[in-house]
Parts: C-alpha cells; sequence; structure tokens
C-alpha cells in the first residue's frame, strides 16, 4: 500500500520560504513522477509543479516558476517542494500526489496523495 505523507507546512510571512516535504513508502518498483498540488479554500485544486522519478525533468504552475524548486530523494523516497518569495495568494493546503496516469495537470489523473499540509502567508 502506497503511503504519501507530506511535513513542513506552517505559517510564514509574506517574502518569506518554506521548504515542503512529501515522503512515499511502498512504492512498488514502477518509478512513478511526484508532483504538489494546492487547494485554497472555496477553490478548485491546482497543479504546482511535478518531477520525473530521476529528477531529470520538472514542470511548474506559471503563478510559481521561478520562486518555487521541486527536487527529489530517490534514496530517501521523498520529493521536497523549497517556496521562496511566498506571497498571500501562496495560501492552501499543499497535497502530495504520485503516479500520473495521465496529464499532470488533472488531480484526477493521480493515483495517490497524502493528507496535506497547511501553508498559511501572513502579511
Amino acid at each position: 500500500q502506497v503511503q504519501l505523507v507530506e511535513s513542513g507546512g506552517g505559517l510564514v510571512q509574506a517574502g518569506g520560504s518554506l521548504r515542503l516535504s512529501c515522503a512515499a513508502s511502498g512504492r512498488t518498483s514502477s518509478n512513478w513522477p511526484m508532483g504538489w498540488f494546492r487547494q485554497a479554500p472555496g477553490k478548485e485544486r491546482e497543479f504546482v509543479a511535478a518531477i520525473t522519478w530521476s529528477g531529470g525533468s520538472t514542470f511548474y504552475a506559471t503563478s510559481v516558476k521561478g520562486r518555487f524548486t521541486i527536487s527529489i530523494d530517490n534514496a530517501k523516497n521523498t520529493v521536497y517542494l523549497q517556496m521562496n518569495t511566498l506571497s498571500l495568494e501562496d495560501t492552501a493546503v499543499y497535497f502530495c500526489a504520485g503516479d500520473p496516469e495521465g496529464s499532470y495537470l488533472r488531480p484526477g489523473d493521480w493515483a495517490f496523495w497524502g493528507q496535506g499540509t497547511q501553508v498559511t502567508v501572513s502579511s
């Protein structure tokens, strides 16, 4: 049974930084990509970033490109999201996802999900 467990969320002032972690357990031998989504109150879950298991390819939403960096540590089965220059609009619950079976952009195409971690950016 695959489990994804996020950590690292919290409260940060605008302009600050946070690093989220997502530890995967129970993986099969398949080296599927991993990603991050977020969901703000009253809004749909949206794609943030994704990375191939090798780490050779990364993908970002336009809204976070240049500020967020996704990375992966294969030895630890852990994916990270370094978030810099945070703004109020980044406030959301951030979810880790694994094994996209279609488009990286569509939440419904990802097979595995973590429970989410809250990120709150204050002014």
